[in-house]
């Protein structure tokens, strides 16, 4: 299992996530919505300002602070040399 840091020290396993986006268009809001709705939803940001949407294959939707391109580094970086992100 490989774990990548999403944000302020919470991990998510690598190999369960299905993509990252970024929450401005109308279709992301509602599968949020939609998430929160039936509990599915993981809010990491802490209060600041959501830049990330992880997809799981469990059909979990986690928000974080940090930007896409930064999450896809990380998980990039993690499937390269298998550790955790910082």
């Amino acid at each position: 299992m490989k774990l990548v840091n999403v944000g302020f020290g919470n991990l998510v396993n690598a190999e369960r996530v299905v993509a990252v986006v970024g929450p401005d268009s109308a279709p992301v809001r509602r599968i949020i919505q939609n998430a929160k709705e039936a509990g599915r939803l993981i809010d990491v940001t802490q209060g600041r300002k959501t830049y990330s949407v992880v997809f799981t294959d469990s059909e979990h939707v986690i928000l974080s602070y940090l930007k896409p391109e930064q999450l896809v580094r990380r998980f990039d970086e993690n499937g390269e040399n298998g550790e955790v992100g910082e």
